[in-house]
C-alpha cells in the first residue's frame, strides 16, 4: 500500500469514526477565531474555552482590544499557558488588526504570519476554518499521529509533516483532514496512553504493527535476584544503563554485554519502547 493508498483509507475510516470533523474552539467571528487560536497555543481548547466567554464579552471586536492595556488584557486569560506574552500579543495583533487591516482579519497567509503570536501553524488554522482555504496545521497531536501511521516517514518537524500531508492528500480535503487527525490524537491515539483497543486504523498503523513486534513477557522471573532481567545473557541485574537503537529510542540496556533484551522482574513485561513521537 503507498502512502497516498494509505492516507485514504485512513481519512475513510477516520469518517466513520468522526461525522462532522470541526474545531472544538468557541467562537463567533473570524476576530474570535483568531484569539482563540493565539490562546490555544500549547493549551487545551477546552481550557481556552473557559476563558474566552468572558474575555469576549470585555472585548468583542478589535477596535475594543485595541483599546486595552497588556495589564488590563491579562485578568482574562491568567489560567491559560504563558498568560503574559499571549496578553501581549492580543495587544499587539488587534491594534495591527486596527491600524493596517481596517479592523478585519487578513485572509492571506503571508499577512496572517505578520500578526503578533500568529506562526505557520495559526496561520493555517484561521485559513482552513475562518476562510475555507485549503491548509493543514500541524500541532501535537496531527506530528504524533502522522508519524505513528505512518502517513509521513519519520518526519521530525513541523513543517515536515505539513509537506509530507500534503503529498498524499488531495488539497480538497487538506482542511477536514487537519480536523481529523487532531480529533483522532486528541481521544483516541493519544500520546501517553493510545488506546490501540478501539482504534480503528490499527490494520494501517505503523505504531501498532511496530508494538505487536515487542518481546512477549516472561513468566517465572524472580525480582528478588534483580530488578531486571536480561534474556540475552540470562542475569539479573538492578541498575542498568541506556542506550539509543537503531530509530533512535532510548532503550535500557545492560552495563556489561550491552543488550537492549530487558524485562522489569516484577512483571515480566518487555523494558523496550518504540518510538511515539510524544513532543
Amino acid at each position: 500500500m503507498t502512502r497516498r493508498e494509505k492516507a485514504q483509507a485512513v481519512l475513510v475510516r477516520l469518517r466513520a469514526r468522526i461525522p462532522r470533523p470541526e474545531t472544538e474552539l468557541g467562537y463567533r467571528t473570524e476576530f474570535e477565531l483568531l484569539v482563540a487560536v493565539i490562546l490555544s497555543a500549547q493549551c487545551t481548547d477546552a481550557r481556552v474555552n473557559l476563558v474566552t466567554p468572558a474575555l469576549f464579552e470585555a472585548y468583542p471586536t478589535p477596535e475594543a482590544m485595541a483599546k486595552a492595556s497588556v495589564e488590563e488584557i491579562f485578568p482574562y486569560i491568567r489560567s491559560v499557558s504563558y498568560p503574559n506574552n499571549k496578553a501581549k500579543a492580543l495587544a499587539a495583533t488587534s491594534r495591527m488588526l486596527v491600524d493596517e487591516f481596517g479592523g478585519q482579519v487578513p485572509d492571506t497567509h503571508a499577512q496572517l504570519t505578520r500578526l503578533k503570536g500568529v506562526g505557520r501553524k495559526t496561520a493555517n488554522v484561521i485559513m482552513a476554518v475562518a476562510f475555507d482555504e485549503p491548509a493543514i496545521a500541524v500541532d501535537t497531536h496531527v506530528f504524533r499521529v502522522a508519524n505513528r501511521i505512518g502517513l509521513v516517514k519519520d518526519a521530525l518537524a513541523p513543517r515536515a509533516v505539513e509537506d509530507g500531508l500534503q503529498r498524499v492528500i488531495p488539497k480538497d480535503d487538506w482542511g477536514e483532514a487537519h480536523h481529523l487527525l487532531i480529533l483522532h490524537g486528541r481521544y483516541t491515539c493519544t500520546a501517553r496512553s493510545p488506546q490501540c483497543d478501539r482504534c480503528p486504523l490499527t490494520e494501517l498503523c505503523d505504531y501498532f504493527a511496530a508494538l505487536q513486534k515487542l518481546p512477549a513477557p516472561l513468566d517465572g522471573l524472580d525480582p528478588k535476584r534483580g530488578r531486571y532481567f536480561v534474556k540475552t545473557t540470562g542475569r539479573y541485574l538492578d541498575e542498568p544503563t541506556t542506550k539509543v537503537d537503531r530509530h533512535g529510542v532510548e532503550q535500557l540496556a545492560d552495563p556489561v554485554s550491552g543488550s537492549m533484551n530487558l524485562f522489569d522482574a516484577r512483571t515480566g513485561q518487555t523494558t523496550k519502547r518504540v518510538k511515539d513521537y510524544r513532543v
